[in-house]
């Protein structure tokens, strides 16, 4: 595997020097060398995001994420996920044949098993299911023609939004994402219609565009801002929306912001009292604390990052690939900090928990990358051989 600094010299050869590429990204020219030439694995977050800007690629191309699902089947996998993206039913007035129509209860089903599947870190379970169930949903919307089949329809592609996003398919990720929009405004659930506008946030999010990602998130949390006595999914979506609000100021150097959004957050947490999971997102003091420590990564706090991270409940019901990705945020602080071993365990730790997951995620292989240049273990190596890190 490639290192980001290979591909950075690969990218910017023959149109740009260093100095250009570190003038035009707004980051130091000491940083581009030393990525370069291999004595820093990695960068902030939002440094990566504004050379890839810089050299007019997607961050992905950056990190080396995988863009394949092998798949011998041509029914599964990436493509087969493209194809059901960019179906032409309505260009045709009718279904295809493609997908039948479902029962509501039946589509209700298949939304459930894509969430669990997507939760549990089964991505690969997923290139067979999203294809033939984005199919049958989009029929079962046409012939029932009902707000209900719309808002199950919406949490199907978001659902695929987030596998297109893990599989690094932004492209895929933004069509699947503007189609829930759509079909989500189709429905009668406006909890719902804001919840799928904090994925559109999560996805700017990806792209690097966080003010945009904070607005978006900002305007769809004062869409639904709590006034009197609303059920406990209503708090939970709004605080939520606090959060992914929280994570692009924090990713746009606005650590005071993100603070000051994550307290607010953290109150609304308190007020509900359990851990909640309403419209498939979590909410409650222990995602609170998770992002706290996301957010203290990104800005590079590291110490206070393990700090947050040691208030996280024992008894927290995150789903897997959120604790997965927690994980992965303790293991890159702790790589910073010097503690090598338990940046290590953490990684192994994530990788017991969700292994699917860990193929299609570039920040353990980030932290593996930089480990072994500090030392070889016998089980960082066997770890870097499955992740596919060259020695």
């Amino acid at each position: 595997m490639t290192t980001i600094g290979e591909r950075i010299r690969e990218l910017r050869a023959g149109w740009m020097t260093q100095a250009d590429l570190a003038a035009a990204a707004d980051v130091s020219l000491s940083l581009i060398r030393k990525l370069e030439q291999g004595q820093r694995h990695t960068a902030s977050i939002g440094s990566l995001h504004r050379i890839a800007r810089a050299l007019d690629v997607d961050l992905t191309a950056l990190l080396n994420k995988p863009a394949s699902m092998p798949s011998g089947d041509p029914n599964s996998g990436v493509v087969a996920i493209r194809n059901a993206l960019t179906s032409v039913d309505s260009l045709l007035g009718e279904a295809t044949g493609e997908g039948d129509p479902a029962s509501l209860d039946e589509a209700a089903r298949v939304v459930t098993y894509a969430w669990g599947s997507y939760w549990g870190g089964h991505l690969e379970a997923l290139g067979t299911l999203l294809p033939i169930g984005l199919a049958q949903l989009r029929a079962t919307a046409r012939a029932v023609d009902s707000p209900t089949a719309y808002e199950l329809l919406a949490q199907l592609y978001t659902v695929t939004r987030c596998t297109s996003t893990r599989l690094g398919q932004p492209d895929l990720a933004w069509l699947a994402i503007r189609n829930a929009v759509d079909a989500a405004g189709r429905g009668n659930d406006p909890l719902l219609a804001a919840m799928v506008r904090s994925s559109v946030a999560h996805q700017l999010l990806t792209q690097g565009r966080y003010d945009e990602s904070l607005t978006v998130s900002m305007h769809a949390a004062d869409g639904i801002e709590p006034s009197g006595d609303v059920p406990a999914a209503h708090l939970s979506a709004y605080g939520h929306l606090l959060l992914m609000a929280a994570s692009a100021a924090g990713r746009n150097m606005q650590e005071d912001h993100a603070v000051d959004l994550l307290n607010t957050s953290m109150e609304y947490a308190r007020r509900i009292g359990a851990d909640r999971n309403d419209y498939e997102t979590s909410f409650g003091v222990s995602q609170v604390t998770m992002q706290t420590v996301d957010v203290r990564v990104v800005t590079e706090n590291y110490a206070e990052a393990l700090n947050a991270a040691d208030r996280l409940p024992k008894d927290t019901r995150l789903p897997v690939v959120s604790r997965a990705r927690n994980l992965y945020d303790q293991a890159l602080a702790h790589t910073r900090l010097g503690n090598d071993q338990r940046a290590l365990d953490a990684v192994l730790a994530a990788e017991h928990m969700a292994p699917d997951m860990m193929r299609y995620h570039t920040l353990p292989r980030q932290v593996v990358a930089e480990l072994m240049q500090r030392g070889k273990t016998r089980r960082l190596r066997d770890l870097a051989r499955r992740l596919g890190v060259a020695n």
